[in-house]
């Protein structure tokens, strides 16, 4: 599952690494198993599977045997890429929260960073900035003792993208150039494709021109690699600097290519995204019934995964469709549940702007 899922490089190769309490011989009978032949048929046994995995881990999350304990813990690190690229909240926090007591039983710092750092993943989802932030930083400190430079790239990363987020833009910027310069010391592409993008969200508030040079050198670097998500994620990144700057016809464009790109692949974040992303694209260039359509279809993707943050998001724009057409009442109804998606979240602009469209 792990290999098909995510792309060769250092967070493949740290997730596979054994941690201190793995059982002997886990990895030998990993590798006694067959390969799945793409990523669409990992999704695809996923589905079928994830919620017998979950209750599994539900029902054992309190064990006290050590055994049961540590195989636990290696079950939520191999299969937590798979639920967050798949956007299952819930799930992810099931396995998370159990990892992270399983770890600490254990007395495993790797598998306690990692879930650490997996549970930060579904804060910043959820849109809780600060939480994933004091997660992060936590599973940053944890690495730094053990000193595993590729992790300390991946947390350094993660901890630019969400100091962006919460409008901290020194901190961010900081915190991001170092990410760069530890990818290009570990001859890690990936990564410094990812952090181009982080710079290009971060340069995007006071110059989105030179945000799409960031992105642009993110989308070469997916290009020689061949990385399906880093080009996606660059054409979404765009798109939004598009947006920024006035042109819905461009960002459409770059958001439907991102949208082709991903095809089966599977990154329900950025996929949510790009399709909130052609939202607003639709909507500005006035294609007002083909933006309340793909709406719907991201409202229906996000309720199937109980993601009430993008769901909330996605409610706000729709509100605005339903008032253009003459809609209120029903306006008003999708302003209010979205509003109580997201309140509570750091989604501050948007909770604000939703206030103001109800006090209206």
């Amino acid at each position: 599952m792990l290999t098909a899922i995510v792309e060769p490089g250092p967070d493949l190769d740290d997730r596979r690494r054994p941690t201190a309490a793995q059982p002997a011989g886990h990895a030998v009978d990993v590798a006694a198993l067959r390969s799945f032949e793409s990523a669409e048929q990992a999704f695809a046994w996923g589905e079928t599977e994830l919620e017998n995995v979950v209750a599994l881990v539900a029902r054992n999350a309190d064990s006290a045997d050590p055994r049961t304990s540590a195989h636990l813990s290696v079950l939520a690190r191999l299969l937590f890429p798979y639920v967050q690229r798949s956007g299952r909240v819930a799930e992810m926090e099931v396995l998370g929260r159990a990892a992270l007591a399983a770890a600490r039983r254990l007395g495993d710092a790797a598998a306690e960073a990692y879930a650490l750092g997996d549970l930060a993943g579904l804060h910043f989802l959820t849109g809780r900035h600060n939480d994933a932030l004091a997660l992060n930083d936590r599973c940053l400190e944890i690495w730094r003792r053990l000193d595993v430079p590729s992790r300390i790239r991946r947390c350094l990363n993660n901890r630019g993208l969400l100091l962006e987020g919460l409008g901290r833009y020194a901190e961010s910027e900081e915190a991001l150039r170092q990410s760069l310069a530890c990818s290009r010391l570990l001859n890690d592409p990936v990564g410094e494709a990812v952090t181009h993008s982080h710079l290009g969200n971060l340069y995007e508030h006071t110059d989105p021109r030179a945000a799409i040079e960031q992105h642009r050198r993110s989308l070469a670097i997916g290009e020689r690699i061949g990385s399906v998500i880093v080009r996606h994620s660059a054409h979404c990144n765009i798109g939004y600097a598009h947006l920024t700057l006035g042109e819905p016809a461009s960002a459409a464009w770059h958001f439907e290519e991102s949208l082709r790109i991903l095809g089966g692949h599977g990154d329900w974040h950025g996929e949510s995204q790009t399709r909130l992303g052609l939202v607003r694209a639709l909507r500005q260039l006035e294609e007002d019934e083909r933006a309340y359509q793909e709406c719907g279809e991201l409202l229906r993707r996000a309720d199937a995964r109980a993601d009430r943050y993008m769901g909330g998001l996605a409610r706000h724009q729709q509100g605005l469709l339903l008032n253009a057409q003459g809609r209120r009442a029903a306006a008003r109804e999708a302003w209010r549940t979205a509003l109580a998606a997201l309140t509570g979240t750091d989604e501050q602009a948007v909770v604000a702007e939703l206030r103001e469209l109800l006090d209206g």
